[in-house]
């Protein structure tokens, strides 16, 4: 049975009074890891950080600088799976488990058995499908202009800014899909023996039960993770592990997490 503040979500029971407090704590509880254990977090976002600034940089090179923006935008997306070795960090470190390379890199695959893999998977779908949207909207409102995506210039067209302004409110409605189903899903999977339908269910109960402070959390991610983007993303390399670490203790204070047992 779930006790006071609590909703029972499938075989788990998730708590249904998060506050904003819980954020700040979060923050901060993620900090310190990434203080006590930095060499972990630095690796995890340098792939997140040169994988970003790679793509863009072969956009431009192949003249299709505008198609940096849509790349950009959905990048954040995959951020969650960035974060799972990150994740596992913070688990052992609150359980007083060893911490080594290759426990961290082994938690990639979860409990053994990836299901972290099949979240993997709709999340770097969901992120060429993304792409796929990004094409469509600039189709249906650059097709007449003659206008190709091989200037950022040309954003600057009246029909570019309300693309741009359509393009933003598809995006952000699809990204905050991915993020329900990811946000508590990934840690839960890291830290217990569940199938992955099972945690994306947890997530979105998460999400129901606590909507102002989760979406609250989810414009943290997306604004902290695009202005840290900006300086060649350089400021992923502080921003995303920060925000991984946070991502776990605010999973452990949700679900209940290897810290609370």
């Amino acid at each position: 049975m779930a006790g006071v503040g609590q909703t029972p979500i499938a075989p788990y029971a998730v708590a249904n009074n998060l506050t904003f407090a819980d954020l700040r704590s979060a923050l901060a509880a993620g900090w310190r890891d990434f203080i006590a254990y930095p060499a972990f977090g630095i690796f995890f976002a340098a792939f997140y950080a040169v994988g970003g600034a790679a793509l863009v940089y072969g956009l431009i090179k192949l003249g299709e600088g505008a198609w940096s923006i849509p790349v950009i935008a959905g990048f954040p997306i995959i951020a969650p799976f960035a974060a799972v070795g990150l994740y596992e960090v913070s688990r052992r470190r609150q359980a007083g488990i060893a911490i080594d390379w290759r426990s961290i890199l082994w938690a990639l695959r979860g409990r053994g058995d990836d299901q972290v893999m099949m979240v993997a998977g709709i999340v770097f779908v969901a992120f060429s499908f993304w792409m796929i949207l990004a094409h469509g909207i600039f189709a249906i409102f650059m097709a007449e202009s003659g206008i190709g995506g091989e200037n950022i210039e040309m954003l600057l067209q009246p029909m570019a800014i309300a693309m741009l302004l359509v393009g933003s409110l598809v995006g952000a409605i699809f990204a905050f899909a991915l993020y329900a189903i990811t946000v508590m899903s990934l840690p839960m999977l890291c830290d217990k023996d569940v199938d992955f339908i099972t945690a994306i269910i947890v997530s979105l109960g998460t999400i129901r039960s606590n909507k102002a402070v989760m979406t609250g959390w989810a414009a943290i991610i997306a604004i902290t993770l695009f202005l840290a983007m900006l300086p060649a993303f350089l400021g992923l390399f502080v921003v995303l592990p920060v925000l991984g670490h946070a991502t776990w203790h605010l999973y452990c204070r949700a679900v209940g997490g290897a810290a609370a047992h």
